[in-house]
């Protein structure tokens, strides 16, 4: 399986794959969110697109391209390609600097990085069918207010993942009571009987519950040794996505 890039310009952006480090995670005690491991895998499930160049927007409020202001911090060749006002009304425009070819069937997902904050500015999601396009995408954002928003060099302006879209359609939402399935409904009691203990012996400073500080059994692909069933074999709490080679 392959996931190709072809360079649309000399110096295309670095493409790396996705980065768990979050500044708002890294400012909680003892960097608490990184516990919570879908937050992780969700930073880390896609490739992230790098500026090459860190700058400064400004937008005035107005309806027109040139209410939109860009200044980098040094003079960068194809800045001003590179990034833009297209759309006018406060969006952003980002070159990617690559064409994506993905196998039939498979799509991309462009959007921001996943759990990153960024006063000012939002950024906006598409999907793309980069099994057939033979043009590239932008990768969009947009004022959430009139001010002024820095991009960092080496920030992530674009984060892609990949989609399945057949098998994605496939699926049909069914809404069930949980007494229909009473293995289920035997493994959640359990579960929320193990949450609930736990978390009244935090509450009173149990130094056990204390020195563990948080449950497990997701983070380790356990169930609560009361379930007795066999941990799931497929179980991953770290994702490892492949750099970007030089292909022929």
């Amino acid at each position: 399986m392959e996931l190709e890039c072809y360079p649309t310009e000399n110096r295309p952006p670095e493409i790396v794959p996705g980065r768990p480090q979050r500044a708002w995670m890294d400012r909680f005690a003892e960097r608490h969110p990184y516990r919570c491991l879908p937050l992780t895998m969700a930073n880390t499930t896609g490739w992230d697109i790098l500026c090459p160049v860190g700058f400064t927007m400004t937008w005035d409020g107005g309806a027109h391209q040139e209410c939109i202001k860009f200044q980098p911090d040094h003079p960068y060749p194809g800045f001003h390609d590179f990034v833009k006002s297209h759309f006018t009304r406060g969006v952003v425009t980002f070159h990617t600097g690559y064409l994506f070819r993905t196998p039939p069937g498979w799509s991309l997902m462009a959007m921001g990085p996943p759990n990153h904050v960024k006063d000012g500015v939002q950024p906006l999601a598409g999907v793309i069918e980069t099994d057939w396009l033979p043009f590239p995408f932008t990768m969009n954002w947009i004022f959430t207010r009139p001010g002024t928003v820095r991009f960092e060099k080496g920030e992530t302006f674009c984060f892609i993942m990949l989609i399945q879209d057949k098998p994605m359609e496939a699926f049909q939402p069914v809404i069930r009571s949980m007494n229909s399935n009473p293995e289920l409904r035997r493994q959640y009691d359990v579960w929320a009987e193990k949450r609930t203990e736990f978390n009244n012996l935090i509450f009173k400073r149990d130094p056990e519950a204390t020195k563990e500080a948080w449950q497990r059994f997701y983070f380790k692909g356990e169930y609560p040794e009361e379930i007795q069933a066999e941990a799931p074999s497929h179980h991953v709490n770290k994702r490892r996505m492949k750099s970007p080679k030089v292909g022929v």
